[in-house]
């Protein structure tokens, strides 16, 4: 019972710190989920401390991990958004130093989340080719080959512009010698993106790495048939 008293006195206590400052249910909602996203990525090996960032758009607010806070120590409190300039709105943490790069998604499509991560496998690849071999038909499901954008310093605008061209069609992509970036309708669609896109890094990676063999590949239209396939994937409704 005094472990259930407390834990009413830090939701109340959050609830208050939310509404002195301004936070609206919605954003106070997508706050909690956009962290526990963040927390997925380093409990899941995508991301090391506080590398990698995550945000959520609600109306024209991007909610977004602030920089160099580690994910465990985030609390309601610690919302922290945007608008669609980089203007603060919500919250006195500074955002992330790759907000251009989650902005420029945000401007020019119809993403509701953005998860950036510094996945081991990925960014290995991003080292090696200009686009990820299409190595497995779930390329589809992020649009086609995934292509890896150019070296630019972290937080730049080059960085951003690389990115944008990089995702022209597809909803994930490679950076250069840093890792990735995925949008989607949902912060979970995003995160499931990321994974994805590690997970056929990987497998790439390891059949590349057998000696004397090369492995198969699959072709644009084998991948056109499948992106046709996967959409009517899923339950309806």
């Amino acid at each position: 019972m005094a472990e259930r008293r407390a834990d009413e006195r830090v939701t109340a206590q959050g609830a208050g710190e939310r509404r002195r400052a301004g936070v609206r249910p919605e954003e106070a909602r997508a706050w909690e989920d956009l962290v526990a996203t963040a927390r997925r990525t380093v409990g899941e090996g995508l991301v090391v401390g506080t590398s990698g960032n995550v945000s959520v758009r609600v109306g024209d607010t991007v909610l977004v991990t602030p920089s160099g806070v580690p994910y465990d120590r985030l609390a309601p409190g610690d919302v922290t958004g945007v608008d669609l300039d980089g203007r603060q709105v919500l919250g006195t943490l500074v955002p992330t130093s790759e907000l251009p790069m989650h902005l420029a998604v945000y401007r020019t499509t119809a993403a509701r989340a953005v998860v950036h991560t510094h996945a081991v496998h990925a960014t290995a690849v991003s080292t090696l080719v200009t686009e990820l071999p299409p190595i497995h038909y779930m390329a589809a499901a992020l649009g086609g080959p995934v292509r890896v954008a150019p070296y630019a310093t972290y937080g730049t605008d080059a960085l951003a512009r690389n990115m944008l061209r990089a995702l022209d069609g597809r909803s994930g992509c490679l950076l250069q010698n840093h890792g990735t970036v995925t949008y989607g309708a949902t912060l979970d669609q995003a995160y499931d993106r990321t994974a994805q896109l590690e997970w056929m890094c990987r497998l790439w990676l390891t059949a590349a790495s057998v000696p004397g063999l090369t492995p198969s590949l699959l072709s644009g239209p084998q991948l056109a048939e499948v992106e046709e396939r996967l959409r009517g994937y899923g339950q309806r409704g």
